[in-house]
Protein backbone atom coordinates (compact mmCIF):
# COMPACT_ATOMS: atom_id res chain seq x y z
CA UNK A 1 0.00 0.00 0.00
CA UNK A 2 1.34 3.64 -1.04
CA UNK A 3 1.82 6.18 1.66
CA UNK A 4 -1.41 8.54 1.37
CA UNK A 5 -3.32 11.03 3.36
CA UNK A 6 -7.04 11.22 3.31
CA UNK A 7 -8.61 14.09 2.68
CA UNK A 8 -12.06 15.98 3.02
CA UNK A 9 -11.03 18.00 -0.33
CA UNK A 10 -8.83 17.47 -2.77
CA UNK A 11 -6.77 19.92 -5.56
CA UNK A 12 -5.08 19.71 -8.86
CA UNK A 13 -1.61 19.13 -6.75
CA UNK A 14 -3.59 16.03 -4.88
CA UNK A 15 -4.74 14.37 -8.44
CA UNK A 16 -1.59 14.54 -9.99
CA UNK A 17 0.35 13.32 -6.83
CA UNK A 18 -3.01 10.01 -6.86
CA UNK A 19 -1.75 9.33 -10.52
CA UNK A 20 1.77 9.32 -10.07
CA UNK A 21 0.73 6.83 -6.86
CA UNK A 22 -1.42 4.74 -9.16
CA UNK A 23 1.42 3.99 -11.83
CA UNK A 24 4.05 3.55 -8.99
CA UNK A 25 5.81 0.05 -8.72
CA UNK A 26 3.62 -0.73 -5.84
CA UNK A 27 0.24 1.03 -7.33
CA UNK A 28 -2.50 -0.44 -9.59
CA UNK A 29 -1.79 -3.02 -11.82
CA UNK A 30 -4.13 -1.94 -14.35
CA UNK A 31 -3.21 1.47 -14.42
CA UNK A 32 0.55 0.60 -14.62
CA UNK A 33 0.30 -1.38 -17.85
CA UNK A 34 -2.30 1.23 -19.97
CA UNK A 35 -0.36 3.31 -22.69
CA UNK A 36 -1.38 6.06 -24.63
CA UNK A 37 -3.04 3.76 -27.37
CA UNK A 38 -4.67 1.63 -24.57
CA UNK A 39 -6.77 4.21 -22.93
CA UNK A 40 -7.03 6.22 -26.59
CA UNK A 41 -10.76 4.86 -26.53
CA UNK A 42 -11.15 6.40 -22.85
CA UNK A 43 -10.28 9.93 -23.81
CA UNK A 44 -13.05 9.48 -27.00
CA UNK A 45 -15.92 7.75 -24.25
CA UNK A 46 -15.42 10.38 -21.60
CA UNK A 47 -15.22 13.48 -23.94
CA UNK A 48 -18.59 11.97 -25.20
CA UNK A 49 -19.99 11.68 -21.97
CA UNK A 50 -19.25 15.06 -20.89
CA UNK A 51 -21.23 16.08 -24.25
CA UNK A 52 -24.54 14.12 -22.86
CA UNK A 53 -24.58 15.70 -19.90
CA UNK A 54 -24.29 19.33 -21.57
CA UNK A 55 -27.14 17.73 -24.03
CA UNK A 56 -29.55 17.49 -21.00
CA UNK A 57 -28.72 20.31 -18.74
CA UNK A 58 -27.42 17.87 -16.24
CA UNK A 59 -24.72 19.94 -14.13
CA UNK A 60 -24.38 17.73 -11.66
CA UNK A 61 -23.71 15.36 -14.26
CA UNK A 62 -21.06 17.18 -16.14
CA UNK A 63 -19.60 18.09 -13.11
CA UNK A 64 -18.81 14.12 -12.92
CA UNK A 65 -17.77 13.87 -16.24
CA UNK A 66 -15.51 16.83 -17.18
CA UNK A 67 -13.49 15.02 -13.98
CA UNK A 68 -13.50 11.89 -16.04
CA UNK A 69 -12.06 13.84 -19.06
CA UNK A 70 -9.87 15.76 -16.74
CA UNK A 71 -8.45 12.35 -15.49
CA UNK A 72 -7.33 11.09 -19.15
CA UNK A 73 -5.35 14.37 -19.69
CA UNK A 74 -3.57 13.72 -16.59
CA UNK A 75 -2.96 10.01 -17.04
CA UNK A 76 -1.56 10.98 -20.55
CA UNK A 77 0.36 13.46 -19.01
CA UNK A 78 2.00 11.45 -16.68
CA UNK A 79 2.77 8.59 -19.38
CA UNK A 80 4.42 11.28 -21.22
CA UNK A 81 6.61 12.17 -18.29
CA UNK A 82 7.30 8.65 -17.41
CA UNK A 83 8.74 8.57 -20.92
CA UNK A 84 10.70 11.56 -20.92
CA UNK A 85 8.55 13.77 -23.62
CA UNK A 86 6.55 16.29 -21.36
CA UNK A 87 4.90 16.60 -17.70
CA UNK A 88 1.63 18.28 -16.98
CA UNK A 89 3.36 21.57 -16.41
CA UNK A 90 3.82 21.34 -20.27
CA UNK A 91 0.44 20.97 -20.99
CA UNK A 92 -0.65 23.83 -18.89
CA UNK A 93 1.89 25.86 -20.47
CA UNK A 94 1.00 25.01 -23.61
CA UNK A 95 -2.49 25.75 -23.48
CA UNK A 96 -1.61 29.38 -21.74
CA UNK A 97 0.72 30.23 -24.86
CA UNK A 98 -2.38 29.39 -26.60
CA UNK A 99 -4.30 31.41 -25.51
CA UNK A 100 -2.47 34.33 -25.12
CA UNK A 101 -1.16 33.79 -28.38
CA UNK A 102 -4.74 33.32 -30.62
CA UNK A 103 -6.55 36.46 -28.61
CA UNK A 104 -4.64 39.53 -29.48
CA UNK A 105 -7.62 41.01 -29.38
CA UNK A 106 -7.20 40.33 -25.68
CA UNK A 107 -4.09 40.81 -24.74
CA UNK A 108 -2.71 42.28 -27.61
CA UNK A 109 -3.52 45.74 -29.72
CA UNK A 110 -5.52 43.88 -32.48
CA UNK A 111 -9.79 45.29 -32.42
CA UNK A 112 -12.56 42.74 -32.31
CA UNK A 113 -15.79 44.09 -31.45
CA UNK A 114 -17.81 41.23 -31.96
CA UNK A 115 -17.69 37.23 -31.55
CA UNK A 116 -17.28 37.07 -35.53
CA UNK A 117 -13.97 39.18 -35.32
CA UNK A 118 -12.99 37.72 -32.45
CA UNK A 119 -13.43 34.41 -34.59
CA UNK A 120 -11.25 35.61 -37.16
CA UNK A 121 -8.69 36.84 -35.46
CA UNK A 122 -7.94 33.39 -33.83
CA UNK A 123 -8.20 31.62 -37.45
CA UNK A 124 -5.49 33.93 -38.60
CA UNK A 125 -3.45 33.26 -35.43
CA UNK A 126 -3.88 30.09 -35.55
CA UNK A 127 -2.88 29.20 -38.91
CA UNK A 128 0.32 31.71 -38.59
CA UNK A 129 0.98 29.52 -35.28
CA UNK A 130 0.67 26.31 -37.12
CA UNK A 131 2.38 27.10 -40.10
CA UNK A 132 -0.60 27.18 -42.26
CA UNK A 133 0.24 28.85 -45.81
CA UNK A 134 -2.68 27.75 -47.65
CA UNK A 135 -6.62 26.61 -46.86
CA UNK A 136 -5.58 23.18 -48.08
CA UNK A 137 -3.03 23.01 -45.43
CA UNK A 138 -5.76 24.22 -42.71
CA UNK A 139 -8.11 21.27 -44.12
CA UNK A 140 -5.59 18.60 -43.86
CA UNK A 141 -5.03 19.73 -40.17
CA UNK A 142 -8.22 18.51 -38.99
CA UNK A 143 -8.26 15.71 -36.94
CA UNK A 144 -9.28 12.38 -39.05
CA UNK A 145 -10.33 11.17 -35.78
CA UNK A 146 -13.35 13.73 -35.68
CA UNK A 147 -16.83 12.02 -36.39
CA UNK A 148 -17.48 12.31 -40.18
CA UNK A 149 -20.25 14.37 -40.27
CA UNK A 150 -18.59 16.85 -37.77
CA UNK A 151 -15.09 16.49 -39.79
CA UNK A 152 -16.92 17.33 -43.55
CA UNK A 153 -18.86 19.94 -41.46
CA UNK A 154 -15.78 22.03 -40.31
CA UNK A 155 -13.94 21.17 -43.69
CA UNK A 156 -16.73 22.66 -45.75
CA UNK A 157 -16.14 25.83 -43.48
CA UNK A 158 -13.02 26.47 -43.81
CA UNK A 159 -13.67 26.26 -48.02
CA UNK A 160 -16.62 28.52 -47.42
CA UNK A 161 -14.35 31.29 -45.59
CA UNK A 162 -11.78 30.81 -48.69
CA UNK A 163 -14.38 32.13 -50.98
CA UNK A 164 -15.29 28.15 -52.31
CA UNK A 165 -18.70 27.90 -51.93
CA UNK A 166 -22.26 28.44 -53.36
CA UNK A 167 -24.61 31.86 -52.22
CA UNK A 168 -27.44 29.80 -51.58
CA UNK A 169 -28.90 26.71 -50.86
CA UNK A 170 -30.42 25.89 -54.50
CA UNK A 171 -27.28 24.04 -56.37
CA UNK A 172 -26.31 22.55 -52.93
CA UNK A 173 -29.58 20.61 -53.02
CA UNK A 174 -29.03 20.03 -56.78
CA UNK A 175 -25.89 18.48 -56.10
CA UNK A 176 -27.59 16.20 -53.37
CA UNK A 177 -29.93 15.10 -55.98
CA UNK A 178 -27.50 14.26 -58.14
CA UNK A 179 -25.26 12.65 -55.70
CA UNK A 180 -28.37 10.55 -54.84
CA UNK A 181 -28.60 9.28 -58.42
CA UNK A 182 -25.10 8.61 -59.03
CA UNK A 183 -25.44 6.33 -55.34
CA UNK A 184 -28.68 4.52 -57.40
CA UNK A 185 -26.49 3.65 -59.94
CA UNK A 186 -23.48 2.34 -57.98
CA UNK A 187 -25.90 0.09 -56.03
CA UNK A 188 -27.37 -1.20 -59.42
CA UNK A 189 -24.07 -1.42 -61.22
CA UNK A 190 -22.53 -2.91 -57.47
CA UNK A 191 -19.19 -0.66 -57.90
CA UNK A 192 -17.67 2.37 -56.04
CA UNK A 193 -20.95 2.25 -53.53
CA UNK A 194 -18.93 3.33 -50.76
CA UNK A 195 -17.05 6.54 -52.64
CA UNK A 196 -20.49 7.45 -54.04
CA UNK A 197 -22.47 7.01 -50.54
CA UNK A 198 -19.22 9.30 -49.21
CA UNK A 199 -20.31 11.85 -51.44
CA UNK A 200 -24.10 11.77 -50.72
CA UNK A 201 -23.19 12.22 -46.91
CA UNK A 202 -21.11 15.06 -47.96
CA UNK A 203 -23.18 16.87 -50.14
CA UNK A 204 -26.18 16.25 -47.32
CA UNK A 205 -23.60 18.16 -44.70
CA UNK A 206 -23.59 20.88 -47.40
CA UNK A 207 -27.17 21.59 -47.33
CA UNK A 208 -27.93 21.45 -43.13
CA UNK A 209 -24.69 24.10 -43.32
CA UNK A 210 -27.21 26.36 -45.80
CA UNK A 211 -30.07 25.83 -43.06
CA UNK A 212 -28.10 26.07 -40.41
CA UNK A 213 -28.56 22.44 -39.01
CA UNK A 214 -25.03 20.56 -37.90
CA UNK A 215 -24.78 17.40 -39.61
CA UNK A 216 -23.70 15.27 -36.81
CA UNK A 217 -26.91 16.73 -34.54
CA UNK A 218 -29.27 16.17 -37.16
CA UNK A 219 -28.06 12.39 -37.58
CA UNK A 220 -28.17 12.02 -33.24
CA UNK A 221 -31.74 13.43 -33.60
CA UNK A 222 -32.22 10.85 -36.31
CA UNK A 223 -30.82 7.91 -34.25
CA UNK A 224 -33.00 9.26 -31.36
CA UNK A 225 -36.61 9.26 -33.04
CA UNK A 226 -35.62 5.49 -34.87
CA UNK A 227 -35.11 4.43 -31.28
CA UNK A 228 -38.35 5.92 -30.79
CA UNK A 229 -40.33 4.56 -33.18
CA UNK A 230 -39.04 1.44 -33.61
CA UNK A 231 -39.85 0.75 -29.82
CA UNK A 232 -43.27 1.80 -30.13
CA UNK A 233 -42.97 -1.00 -33.87
CA UNK A 234 -42.44 -3.69 -31.39
CA UNK A 235 -45.08 -2.70 -28.92
CA UNK A 236 -47.65 -2.79 -31.74
CA UNK A 237 -46.38 -5.80 -33.51
CA UNK A 238 -49.07 -8.85 -33.24
CA UNK A 239 -45.76 -11.34 -33.17
CA UNK A 240 -42.02 -11.26 -33.07
CA UNK A 241 -40.52 -8.93 -35.80
CA UNK A 242 -39.09 -11.71 -37.81
CA UNK A 243 -41.86 -13.29 -38.13
CA UNK A 244 -43.63 -10.48 -40.23
CA UNK A 245 -43.89 -9.65 -43.96
CA UNK A 246 -42.18 -6.41 -45.23
CA UNK A 247 -45.72 -4.85 -46.05
CA UNK A 248 -46.64 -6.03 -41.98
CA UNK A 249 -43.56 -4.33 -40.83
CA UNK A 250 -44.45 -0.88 -42.87
CA UNK A 251 -47.79 -0.71 -41.48
CA UNK A 252 -46.22 -0.94 -38.14
CA UNK A 253 -43.83 1.66 -38.97
CA UNK A 254 -46.47 4.08 -40.56
CA UNK A 255 -48.88 3.67 -37.66
CA UNK A 256 -45.64 4.24 -35.14
CA UNK A 257 -45.03 7.50 -37.17
CA UNK A 258 -48.47 8.42 -36.98
CA UNK A 259 -48.68 7.74 -33.20
CA UNK A 260 -46.02 10.53 -32.51
CA UNK A 261 -47.71 13.54 -34.18
CA UNK A 262 -51.11 12.72 -32.21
Amino acid sequence: MVNFQWKPHYGMEDLLRIMEALRAPEGCPWDREQTHDSIRQNMLEEAYEAADAIDHRDMENLKEELGDVLLQVVFHARMAQEEGQFTFDDVVDGVCQKLVFRHPHVFGAVDARDPEGALATWDVQKRQEKGQRTTADAMDSVARAMPALMRAGKLQDKARKAGFDWREVSPALDKLSEELDELRRAVEEGSNVEEELGDLLFAAVKVGRFAGVDGEQALQSACEKFIRRFRRVEELAPRPLQELEVPALEELWRRAKEAEHC
